[in-house]
């Protein structure tokens, strides 16, 4: 349920009467809808009927506290994304880093300042909405993504990599898993030592060797979120070499590979579900951008970059 989509619905998960009444007000004039929780328990029953778009929460409450309120959220795959803005009389760094490590991506020192408020949610709404509709866009092109913190923490995952990942690790859970230990020290190294003198990819060390998995950096996405690439097998390793080596996309990659392993263009059309004319046209690019004549020239180019030559 999405009641108000334009103006933003904000959970207020607060015990105390006064704070409530001040933020429902100013809230309310900034044309937000306010929802109001007084203690955690109500706050996830909440969570279950509607969806807000930002939390403020309470550090301190009786029964379930907001550091631990913050946590449940964050396991609710329904919640997961949903930023949470931590309101505290407590001013100890200690507390900070516990919100922040509960989930929270902010903080706000009681007596409130509802401007300060206002201008700090605006902030979280438009950074979460923007990173929300590029993780359903991800979802929706079927890419085998996940993000990860700079220790390898999955922060998030598209359905495709969270199959897979299944599929290798037996203990996967999706949000707070930590990748192995090979993992997380390449992706230390490259934080320390900085992207450009660092390897993009790594080999996943599995127990079984059913499944062979590599992972590929893409990119930064913030200051702490760091995009990765799952790739499965032979066939995806192969694309990833002419996309790397002959700088092609990743359908141009696909369709040379076909070609190296002598498909025609109509086999090819039926594997990748594209019409022969297209696959044509496919190729007139990949012979444009390896300078070559024709199909057998192509071939044997795929086939020495794939063997190293």
């Amino acid at each position: 349920m999405r009641p108000n989509e334009g103006g933003g619905i904000v959970l207020v998960v607060d015990d105390s009467p006064d704070t409530l009444r001040m933020l429902t007000d100013a809230l309310e004039d900034a044309g937000m809808t306010v929802l109001v929780a007084l203690e955690g328990k109500q706050a996830l029953a909440i969570g279950e009927k509607i969806t807000p778009d930002i939390i403020l929460m309470d550090a301190v409450m009786p029964s379930i506290d907001g550091f631990e309120t913050c946590r449940r959220i964050k396991r609710d795959k329904m919640l997961a994304h949903v930023p949470v803005i931590f309101m505290t009389g407590l001013c100890d760094t200690q507390d900070i880093v516990k919100g922040l490590e509960a989930g929270g991506v902010d903080y706000v020192t009681k007596p409130i300042v509802p401007d300060e408020l206002l201008a700090r949610i605006r902030v979280h709404l438009a950074n979460a909405r923007l990173a929300h509709s590029a993780r359903v866009a991800l979802d929706a092109s079927g890419r085998h993504l996940l993000a990860t913190d700079a220790s390898g923490r999955v922060l998030w995952s598209t359905p495709q990599a969270a199959k897979l990942l299944e599929r290798t690790f037996s203990d996967f859970h999706g949000e707070g898993y930590m990748l192995p230990t090979a993992v997380q020290s390449w992706l230390e190294r490259r934080t320390r030592a900085g992207v450009k003198s660092m390897v993009d990819e790594i080999a996943l060390e599995l127990n079984s060797s059913v499944l062979k998995l590599r992972l590929s950096h893409v990119g930064q996405l913030a200051p702490n979120e760091v995009l990765l690439r799952l790739i499965e097998g032979g066939v995806d390793n192969d694309n990833l070499v002419f996309e790397i080596k002959l700088q092609l996309t990743p359908r141009e990659s696909e369709v040379l590979m076909w070609v190296a392993r002598g498909k025609s263009n109509r086999d090819i059309a039926e594997i990748l579900k594209l019409s022969p004319r297209t696959v044509n046209k496919h190729l007139e690019q990949i012979y444009t951008k390896l300078g070559v004549e024709n199909r057998a020239s192509a071939a044997a180019l795929a086939v020495r970059t794939l063997g190293g030559g």
